[in-house]
């Protein structure tokens, strides 16, 4: 594989980590379907075509987004895909970043565990939801679907308990019943239909915002964004990543299976790889609606103090790289 994988402890704890380097570019991503468009773009060298010889790459996994938004921060990962609600909280406790592209939107499904009784979104009442992580992505969609029905979650006064925890492992959850549904991003969500037995309650298309639902976008440090080659040439890599999956989805769902097993050591079958990936949309483009209310949301579930985004999306790089 055409990547550099580097310091997987460093990751986990987030220290230790060396500085950025002049000509070094910390590449940041997750182990989950709706990030294929960064792991394409690895696999196939695109960043390296774009980037040249003078630069080197490091990739940075991570398991979510504020694990991702916290090693920004340290400047551990100078641009990379996450999910957008971690990078609207950590942008308005510390506007440092913004995000500049679309990559994919939808992605991800609520399922809800056999033999649960839950056969709408209002009979999650009383239950435990797992969801990546507090605060994240699925947190905020989840709660736009409770908020639908006039449902909370318990640490804001309702009755839907939620349950953090690595999409890989929410498996093991289902099968000794410790949650009774989960809001997951692909492919894990076609993952617990077909080994757990869940079922599948809201799909991609009817999940918050459906099709619009934004599941990552690229976010770059505000230190990075000051070199516009080096962005607008992670950019035209990303492009041709977008590109590539349109016209090669099954060598895409190859590569994105032999990463995630690689970095997971969890088992990907290739037919649930292939029907997980129906439920995405791989795009450069963004609904920055979608994105304030997910601020709103955020907000009112006290994870961030006000709501006010302005600046966090910038899309001008990526105007100029289309032209």
């Amino acid at each position: 594989m055409k990547r550099l994988v580097v310091g997987l402890l460093c990751l986990i704890v987030l220290g230790g980590c060396e500085g950025n380097k002049t000509n070094t570019i910390k590449i940041g991503y997750f182990p989950n379907l709706t990030h294929i468009v960064t792991m394409i773009a690895l696999e196939n060298g695109f960043f390296e075509e774009e980037f040249g010889d003078n630069q080197k790459i490091e990739t940075k996994m991570v398991n979510n987004g504020g694990l991702f938004m916290e090693a920004m921060t340290t400047k551990a990962i100078d641009i990379g895909t996450v999910g957008p609600t971690p990078a609207v909280n950590f942008y308005v406790k510390n506007p440092q970043h913004q995000i500049i592209a679309g990559a994919v939107n939808g992605g991800a499904v609520l399922v809800t565990k056999e033999k649960s009784g839950i056969k709408i979104v209002a009979d999650l009442d009383g239950k435990r939801v797992a969801i990546p992580v507090i605060g994240g992505t699925q947190d905020i969609m989840l709660r736009k679907a409770l908020q639908e029905v006039n449902l909370k979650t318990t640490e804001n006064g309702g009755t839907v308990e939620l349950y953090a925890i690595a999409p890989a492992d929410t498996v093991s959850l289902f099968m000794q019943n410790s949650v009774d549904a989960a809001a997951i991003p692909e492919p894990w969500g076609y993952i617990l239909e077909t080994q757990a037995n869940g079922e599948l309650l809201l799909d991609w298309e009817n999940f918050a915002w459906g099709k619009d639902s934004t599941s990552t976008v690229v976010v770059a440090r505000e230190e990075f964004l000051k070199n516009e080659e080096l962005v607008q040439a992670y950019l035209r890599a990303h492009q041709k990543a977008v590109n590539f999956i349109h016209e090669n989805p099954e060598e895409a769902q190859e590569i994105v299976i032999k990463y995630i097993q690689e970095l997971t050591g969890k088992e990907v079958n290739a037919d649930e790889t292939a029907v997980a990936f129906e439920h995405i949309e791989v795009t450069t483009d963004l609904n920055e609606q979608v994105i304030e209310e997910m601020a709103e949301i955020s907000k009112a579930a006290g994870y961030i103090d006000s709501n006010n985004i302005d600046g966090l999306i910038n899309l001008d790089h990526l105007n100029e790289v289309k032209e």
